[in-house]
């Protein structure tokens, strides 16, 4: 039960208030046009995925819960609560969606449709649709009396009129037929770029508009009319039965997954979006017919799954980008021979996007090359395609290192790509180790064990971050490159659990969930209780995707009740009330959101003039803090510890894209002259780049 001495912010409302903030930037002019389509992308694929997991979720609790039954009802409620944000949210997306349209064909990237293909370009549409369209259609009609076909998660589909040709017998009622049409987009894209015309203008279509335009020739016996875009959204969580399985290297449940993989498609439905201009008749047929309630139709427009805005063709545009930021390189590593004798000397800070990826595949690399390391320990979350990660570690394996990867086939939507991975690792040679049941390993790290006299020497990379070539670019996060023993052996301790070696392993300067994290976390808040109520200053610095967890929180307010200064960071989900008289008025809470995803984990601390600052790959949710591995590493060199606090602090000064919030979810941007965090950042790793 909740406490109602307590205030806890709405989960979803919150969330949803997060995603109303990334579509701002959609909305706002000043951002420059194929970002803002960037940031409708995210927008809707973040608005898909809630639909998939939470809706999903709260549909299935009310299909199994009793009418009466007070969880079922609050189901409901929430529910209805979800629809009503989301629909005005959507509203706000299409108005938006719109503006961007608009500007981009001023600015000479017209987004065409079927009915404003200039005639020059007709033949180009036709033979494009021949050679890569047509031979993937196959149009099913939809006969009344008759199910529908299946439609497979989060696949687009176009529903055509059909009408007699002329002469033709018609019936007393004169009502179309209906054929379902399914769009290749994941073999021939989505959009299409047309043959660039007089002063540079660049058209695109939609794979959606080349198919309507082209409806006529592969319908030749019918009066084609208009066709309406659907999108059903299934239920995506796996449900794997994990119970049993204890086999040592978790096969049995990557097995599991990977058979519960092709289910995913066939998930019950949770959401039908439809094109608002289809008629009453239509949209009634498809929800009898699939077995829908009112409350799964969720009206959209002429397009849907535009998650794939963010992969829309620039041409070369810089106008229309953000200035470049080409990643920076690391003064210090830059120069060293090599990263381990980098590690030996010093700890060094790695932050993404601001610096190259490319140092975390390299240390991989040197320890595939070097012949003094004899083995090498991952932890992989979520790996890229085409992974140089991947690549160093095979070639680790494949010249007779020790290589141990610790694969997550839990972490959702990522599943098929670990596991490829995964079963490539093994079959160079490496020992691959999968989900752990009933808990994910969530934690970043890697471990290299390098043979250097008589002794053996250990480096660690710790991050709060993905070992992820791809969304490193977007993605901001911190590494800390180390081979301090207090930290390098804690780490293997965290290795030797993964591999069953240590049941509950101790650890002191590591706070490693779900053993300790917690605790720790508490007893640092109380400690800064104590402290504000003796009279020594005291405060809480925190940056986390999101603040959820009950127990974290009404700590957090015993503490600003005693006069903790507590200044939060969040970029998503926060159950914190800032501002409640009595409870939280020494809370302030920041959201930020960026060009660059805010990602990395930073807990600092006063404690007494210590001022201890973590790293960690955990937030502050129940699920990170009891049911993940997960890691919050010390940065112990005090030149680092005020290189973090610095990056942190120029975030709380941010006046460009910062939102205050405020009780109730309200949230209003920051006042003052204008300030970009984010290239502040870059500026400042610049100078110390370029620093001699």
């Amino acid at each position: 039960m909740k406490d109602p001495a307590y205030p806890f912010e709405d989960r979803d409302v919150s969330w949803l208030g997060f995603n109303a903030r990334v579509l701002e930037e959609a909305e706002d002019p000043s951002v420059p046009l194929f970002e803002r389509l960037f940031f409708l992308g995210v927008f809707s694929a973040n608005l898909d995925e809630f639909f998939r997991v939470r809706v999903a979720g709260l549909r299935s609790l009310l299909r199994v819960g009793d009418a009466d039954d007070v969880e079922a009802t609050e189901a409901a409620r929430t529910l209805g609560r979800i629809q009503r944000t989301v629909a005005g949210q959507q509203e706000r997306f299409g108005r938006a969606f719109r503006a961007v349209r608009d500007a981009l064909g001023e600015a000479g990237v017209p987004i065409l449709d079927d009915g404003t293909v200039p005639p020059e370009h007709a033949a180009f549409v036709e033979a494009f649709f021949d050679e890569h369209v047509r031979p993937l259609l196959a149009p099913v009609e939809l006969r009344r009396g008759e199910a529908p076909p299946f439609l497979p998660d989060a696949a687009l589909h176009l529903v055509v009129e059909l009408w007699p040709r002329a002469g033709e017998a018609a019936p007393k009622k004169r009502t179309p037929a209906y054929a379902l049409v399914a769009l290749p987009s994941a073999v021939a894209g989505r959009f299409v770029p047309l043959p660039p015309g007089e002063g540079g203008i660049q058209p695109v279509l939609f794979l959606d508009d080349v198919v309507r335009y082209n409806l006529p020739r592969l319908f030749e016996d019918a009066e084609v009319g208009a066709a309406y875009a659907v999108k059903m959204s299934r239920d995506a969580e796996l449900y794997v039965d994990e119970d049993g399985l204890r086999d040592a290297l978790g096969k049995a449940l990557a097995r599991r997954i990977g058979e519960r993989l092709e289910h995913r498609e066939t998930g019950l439905p949770c959401r039908l979006l439809y094109d608002g201009h289809a008629p009453f008749r239509l949209v009634a047929a498809l929800k009898k017919r699939l077995g829908l309630k009112a409350g799964d139709l969720v009206l959209g427009g002429r397009y849907h799954h535009l998650s794939d805005l963010t992969g829309f063709p620039r041409f070369g545009r810089t106008d229309l980008t953000f200035d470049p930021l080409p990643p920076l390189a690391h003064a210090a590593l830059e120069a060293a021979p090599s990263l381990f004798d980098a590690a030996r000397t010093r700890d060094h800070l790695l932050h993404y996007p601001y610096h190259r990826f490319s140092y975390a595949v390299r240390f991989l690399e040197e320890a595939a090359a070097d012949p003094a390391v004899e083995a090498v320990w991952i932890s992989l979350y979520r790996v890229a395609a085409d992974s140089g990660i991947v690549d160093a570690l095979e070639a680790a394996a494949r010249a007779g290192k020790k290589v141990t990867a610790f694969v997550e086939a839990k972490a959702r939507f990522d599943e098929a790509r670990n596991l490829a991975a995964a079963e490539r690792l093994e079959a160079a040679g490496a020992r691959v180790l999968y989900s752990r049941p009933k808990l994910k390993v969530h934690a970043k790290m890697a471990l290299v064990e390098r043979r250097e006299g008589r002794a053996r020497k250990l480096y660690a990379y710790l991050s709060t971050g993905n070992f992820n070539e791809r969304t490193s670019t977007v993605y901001a996060d911190t590494a800390l490159l180390t081979s301090d023993v207090r930290l390098t052996k804690e780490a293997r301790r965290v290795f030797a659990h993964l591999c069953g070696r240590a049941t509950k392993p101790a650890f002191e300067h590591l706070l490693v969930a779900p053993f300790w994290l917690r605790d720790r976390l508490y007893g640092l808040i109380e400690d800064e209780i104590g402290h504000a109520r003796a009279g020594r200053d005291a405060w809480i610095v925190l940056k986390v995707n999101a603040l959820e967890d009950e127990g974290i929180i009404r700590r957090l307010y015993r503490a600003s009740a005693a006069g903790v200064r507590v200044r939060v960071v969040v970029r998503g989900i926060c159950r914190l009330v800032p501002g409640v008289p009595g409870m939280s008025e020494t809370v302030e809470v920041t959201r930020l959101v960026g060009r660059f995803l805010e990602h990395a984990r930073v807990y600092a601390f006063r404690a007494g003039g210590a001022e201890p600052v973590y790293l960690a790959s955990a937030d502050w949710m129940k699920r990170n803090l009891s049911r993940r591995v997960e890691v919050a590493f010390p940065v112990y060199d005090d030149a680092l510890r005020a290189e973090v606090r610095a990056l942190l602090d120029l975030q709380f000064r941010d006046t460009a894209k910062a939102r205050r919030l405020g009780a109730g979810s309200a949230s209003e941007q920051v006042s003052g002259p204008p300030f970009d965090a984010q290239r502040e950042t870059y500026r400042t790793l610049a100078a110390r780049a370029e620093a001699p």
